[in-house]
């Protein structure tokens, strides 16, 4: 699609870097086309020389941010100036699934959570991090198109690693700051769940991660992220914790069976089991107590 020849490793390249021969926009099939692959993607952008749609989210390029693509999510390349190359360091890379089998990185892939994050969680980073990456894809490029060897391989994927690894350092500096800049995402939170159970919440149910996520905009994965950097602890835990708040209010005048079905529970037992893991009580017994 590119106009280059096949790339030396079938399962990973680095293409549309800005070392390499530009090729011209008006020339590519792919503007306007949407593309859903199988592929993992991480692209590096230095400005608003392109601009695509992933998901249903368009998203404009900044100056030093990396978007993540997994496998089987959708883009769409919208439109760009004059070449699909781009200013200085900015690349994108591709690789299949396939390429970590019997690898390390395999055993840590779930590890990189960014590659769930939505297009507007991208990675923006600071201008020592940004010559760091693109000196391990510059590293990259020159593994995949090396003969291959008993080696090949591993080294291919164990400076993948690193580049992953990198990327996961930045996104934790990322947080910090963020958290400093917006802050209380945990109080948002809080204040959602105790909106949901006074039953202000159109959902109805137990609350879950992605009700959560979607209430404050952000993903699923993202957020959870988030609140481990501000709080120490995951979406999951902030929800389980407002269930057993709101669970110990309506006990004091119902009983467990009636608490747990007006909570969002199919069965009492559910709410029966969180509570004594929770609590080191069953609804019924905490109650007794009060």
């Amino acid at each position: 699609m590119l106009g280059r020849p096949p790339p030396a490793q079938p399962l990973f390249a680095v293409l549309a870097a800005s070392w390499q021969e530009p090729v011209p926009v008006a020339t590519l099939p792919i503007v306007g086309v949407t593309i859903k692959s199988d592929l993992y993607v991480v692209s590096l952008k230095r400005g608003d020389e392109c601009r695509a749609e992933f998901g249903r989210l368009a998203c404009d390029g900044q100056a030093g941010s990396i978007v993540f693509l997994s496998p089987g999510q959708s883009m769409l390349p919208l439109d760009g100036n004059t070449s699909f190359a781009h200013s200085d360091e900015a690349w994108t890379l591709a690789f299949h699934p396939d390429l970590l089998r019997g690898s390390a990185l395999a055993e840590v892939m779930h590890q990189y959570r960014f590659f769930g994050y939505a297009a507007p969680e991208a990675l923006h980073l600071e201008e020592p991090e940004r010559h760091r990456l693109t000196a391990v894809v510059r590293r990259l490029e020159e593994e995949s198109a090396s003969p291959p060897d008993a080696s090949a391989h591993d080294i291919l994927t164990a400076h993948l690693q690193i580049l992953l690894s990198y990327c996961q350092r930045a996104y934790a500096r990322q947080f910090q700051t963020r958290c400093q800049a917006i802050g209380h995402v945990a109080q948002r939170l809080d204040k959602y769940l105790d909106q949901h159970f006074a039953g202000e919440c159109k959902n109805t149910g137990l609350p879950t991660v992605r009700d959560c996520a979607l209430a404050l905009g952000y993903s699923p994965d993202y957020l959870s992220d988030l609140l481990r950097i501000e709080t120490g602890t995951s979406t999951r835990a902030h929800i389980h914790h407002a269930v057993i708040e709101a669970a110990k209010a309506r006990l004091l005048s119902a009983t467990a069976s009636e608490v747990a079905y007006a909570l969002g529970f199919e069965h009492p037992q559910h709410l029966a089991r969180l509570f004594r893991q929770k609590t080191g009580l069953t609804p019924s017994a905490w109650r007794r107590q009060r």
